[in-house]
């Protein structure tokens, strides 16, 4: 018989995992930190791939959920050179397999496709212990304890979970983005709005960018990238709004107005997102009881396939349990087998990515390959 599953975290990898097992009648919680669903903003939008994101949902069965959320035009891209000038533009024909819905929407349909006890919210993790014979005892910063038979950590760069598996910690890459917003674009930032177009926006120098995608709502979300050390930022005060925005704006002297008034006139205060990564290779030998998925896993740089592979892994992980009932370590060699090789090939693809984005010959490395990525696809 198939013990109950215990989770750290509810993101899309840890719920997705929930929903499977539920699926398949096994009993599983999960334990999350943040009070409610609606504690705090859950990032802008995903394109959900066709060969894991949108596989995940398929085993979950809520395919026809995760469509009625699909951003239409959004699959659209450019790419500009710092004078606003479009070097690369793909449209959004109806065609491509990677369609856009925002993270929160996709976390609440997951949530909502859970019996309502599954996800414990206020329930913040403070350490675990090994017991022995694959079962773990977690506390929570509230004082409460409880016990688990199969731990599964899906709580991220800063897992708790991890220490019972890997000594690894994420490194800081070299790159920091800063998150900004503009809203109601189309009438109050109307030539970034046109600058943005229908869907994503990559402008991009070596060693910076401003990347952006516009969002329902007349919503233009950002990401300044930048290639500086920890010094550099932590010589910014970023609780000083106005002070930190004219740092970053700063960098991109130069540069077409209706690009930096993505920086300059954001909405919110800029936010750093320092960019940290595991080794690319990560993986463990194998501890009784215990796993991990998603960033918790396999933390890479931001390529388009985190949320994707934190969902195929929930699912990966819960057809291994469903499939060897009985018998956990049978389904978790089964997973981790497949796991490290799967993740370490998107890692080296996210790296290389990142690199193309920001190297000495930005954007054309970048335009490089979305033009043989768009070449492939109709061929």
């Amino acid at each position: 018989m198939t013990p109950p599953v215990t989770i750290v975290g509810a993101g899309l990898g840890g719920l997705v995992l929930a929903r499977v097992l539920h699926v398949h009648g096994i009993a599983v919680t999960v334990y999350e930190a943040e009070s409610s669903a609606g504690a705090r903003t859950q990032g802008g939008q995903l394109d959900i791939h066709e060969h894991d994101g949108q596989r995940a949902l398929e085993v979950a069965g809520l395919t026809d959920a995760f469509r009625a959320i699909i951003h239409e035009g959004g699959q659209a891209t450019r790419v500009l050179d710092r004078h606003g000038t479009v070097l690369f533009e793909a449209p959004d024909d109806g065609t491509g397999g990677r369609p856009e819905v925002l993270r929160g929407d996709l976390r609440q349909i997951l949530i909502d496709s859970l019996p309502a006890d599954t996800v414990q919210w206020g329930r913040k993790l403070s350490g675990v212990a090994p017991l022995g014979d694959g079962r773990h005892e977690l506390t929570f910063e509230d004082g409460s304890t409880v016990r688990s038979e199969l731990l599964v950590g899906a709580d991220g760069a800063w897992s708790k979970v991890r220490p019972l598996l890997s000594d690894a910690r994420p490194d800081y890459v070299g790159t920091i983005f800063i998150e900004t917003y503009l809203y109601d674009a189309d009438t109050r930032h109307a030539a970034a709005a046109e600058a943005v177009g229908g869907g994503a926006l990559f402008a991009l120098a070596p060693g910076k960018g401003i990347c952006a995608h516009r969002e329902a709502g007349s919503v233009l979300h950002a990401y300044v990238a930048l290639k500086r050390d920890a010094a550099w930022i932590a010589d910014i005060d970023f609780g000083d709004a106005g002070a930190a925005t004219a740092r970053v704006a700063a960098e991109f002297n130069g540069w077409a107005p209706a690009l930096t008034t993505l920086i300059a006139d954001a909405d919110t205060p800029p936010v750093p997102r320092m960019i940290h990564a595991l080794p690319h290779d990560h993986r463990w030998d194998r501890v009784p009881g215990v796993t991990l998925l998603g960033d918790a896993a396999h933390l890479a740089p931001p390529a388009g396939e985190g949320a994707n592979l934190a969902m195929f892994d929930g699912a990966e992980l819960a057809q291994a349990i469903a499939a060897h009932p009985g018998d956990i370590e049978a389904a978790l060699v089964t997973y981790e087998d497949a796991l490290f090789p799967r993740s370490q090939s998107a890692a080296v693809d996210a790296h290389r990515i990142l690199e193309l984005c920001l190297s000495d010959n930005a954007p054309f490395g970048l335009i490089d390959f979305f033009t043989a990525a768009h070449e492939g696809k109709e061929g």
